[in-house]
Parts: structure tokens; sequence; C-alpha cells
């Protein structure tokens, strides 16, 4: 049996930035804060608590004082920022760039909002990180819609700005785009705006991955259960190859599932590290 590696799967730029940033600051400390898991990927959270990087939830940050504490690519709402400056914390900031160029359109759309009792609207996953610090630019009012069913609770008579979480479903977004514009459009509303706030590296992504998938008997996606760009890039993923496998490590493999297949093909999102890839492959040529 054959088995190959997506040699365009793994750590977007955010991601390989903030581990490094992480990293360099471990080879000269024996610990660093982190605030959240660093990446939604257990096995290389736990290869960095390995390395001393110790993730800490709110509670325990308004906790410290005098310390570091990395700040994860996801990015984080101006209130860690004030607690930190309280409690003399020195941030180490990885925010992903393109996380970070989201965070300040949508402080500017707030703020014209303001002006116009207008709303502000984002297209992402309730509760998550990314989400709760662009929230935040909003001094946390902004609608959040998960799924087209919450659409129904935006007010259409009223300006809008509208922005998508950078990891969202590109095709679920554009949908949602065309729904609000049209109920806009039948209330005369004018002053409304839609962002295409979905980062490139995800969106691109797509391509590669059903390029990949069809290019394989089966495939044998990588990733953390909890990872958003995880299970968007799994669907894609499926809708080529039925038979695509969903793991999170070697233990969830068993030999019998591939019996008879040719050409195994190991991919992952873009929060899965390289060597845990590599480790999945591994463990298929020395197992089938």
């Amino acid at each position: 049996m054959e088995v190959v590696v997506d040699k365009n799967a793994g750590f977007c730029s955010g991601v390989v930035a903030a581990i490094a940033a992480a990293e360099s600051h471990l080879s000269s400390s024996k610990r660093l804060y982190c605030l959240g898991d660093i990446v939604h990927n257990n096995e290389e959270v736990e290869r960095l608590s390995a390395k001393g990087l110790e993730v800490i939830t709110y509670e325990r940050l308004s906790q410290l004082h005098d310390t570091k504490v990395l700040i994860r690519a996801h990015g984080e709402p101006p209130s860690t920022y004030q607690l930190a400056d309280n409690n003399h914390i020195q941030l180490i900031d990885a925010t992903c760039p393109i996380v970070l160029a989201l965070q300040k359109k949508i402080r500017k759309g707030y703020e014209e909002m303001k002006l116009t009792n207008g709303q502000v609207v984002i297209f992402g996953k309730k509760g998550h990180a990314e989400v709760i610090g662009l929230n935040g630019q909003t001094d946390n009012t902004a609608l959040i819609i998960s799924d087209m069913s919450d659409a129904e609770q935006i007010d259409y008579s009223r300006p809008l700005r509208m922005y998508s979480q950078t990891t969202q479903n590109k095709e679920q977004y554009a949908q949602l785009i065309e729904l609000v514009k049209n109920r806009c459009q039948e209330r005369n509303n004018l002053d409304v705006s839609f962002f295409n706030t979905i980062c490139g590296s995800v969106s691109n992504r797509v391509k590669e991955l059903t390029d990949f998938a069809a290019s394989v008997d089966v495939v044998v996606f990588v990733s953390g259960r909890n990872s958003s760009n995880g299970k968007y890039l799994f669907e894609h993923c499926k809708q080529v190859k039925n038979s695509a496998l969903f793991v999170s490590g070697v233990g969830e493999l068993q030999p019998d599932y591939f019996k008879g297949v040719k050409r195994v093909g190991v991919t992952g999102a873009t929060s899965t590290p390289r060597w845990l890839m590599d480790k999945v492959a591994l463990w298929l040529n020395q197992n089938i």
C-alpha cells in the first residue's frame, strides 16, 4: 500500500508564528503562560506543555502579576490587554496579522454604527476564541450568527456591517450575505456593507484538499476535534471521498479499515502539525 502525505497540509502562517514565539521564549525560560490552547490540537499542546508552556484560563490570568503571557493567533478582546496592563503582565502578542486586521475593521465598523443606531454582525462560532476577540471590538454588542437560522435575529431595517470569522465556511458566508442583502433591499435599507474576511489560507486549502482527496483511494484527515477549520475542511474532504476518516492521532487508527486499499492520503487542518501527519503516515506504513 502506498501512503502519501499532503504537501500543502499543516499549520497556517499565523499558527507557525505563535508556536515559534512560544518556543523562542521557552528556550531561555522554564515556563511560559499561554491564554487558552495555543492551537486546537491536543497532541501539539501536549508537546509544548512538556517544554514548559502552561495553558491558563481568564480566571487564572486575573490572578497573575509581573509575569509573561502569550496571546495566541486567535487574538484577544481589549479587556485582556487592559487586565494585563493593570497586573503588570508582559504580553507576547502572537495574534495572527489577518485576525488583527479584522479586529481593526470591526472596530471601525462599530464606531460607524454607533453614530447611526446600526449593528455589527459577525458570522462565526459562538464561544470561539477568535469570535470572542472580534466581539470585544464592539464592546461585546455584535450579533453572532452561527448559521442561516440565526439570521432571523437581524434587524433588517437598521444600518448594518457584516464580517466573518476568518476560518468560516466560504460558501455558507456567501449564502448568508445574499440573504441579508435581499432582506435589507426589501426594506429599502441601503446603509449595508459586507466584508470578505475569510482567510485565504483556509479558502485556498479547499481546492488543494479536494484535488488531493481525488488522487487517493482513502483519506485519513488528521485534526483536533475542536478545530473549526478541521471540521470545515473535513466536510469538503467527505464530499470527494465518502470513505474519508477523521482522526486525532494514531491511537484511533484500525488496520481493518484499510484492507484492500492501494493508496492512502494523509492530510489535515491548518491547526494540524506536520510531525503528527508524518507520525500517522509512519504508522500506516508499519501496520498495513
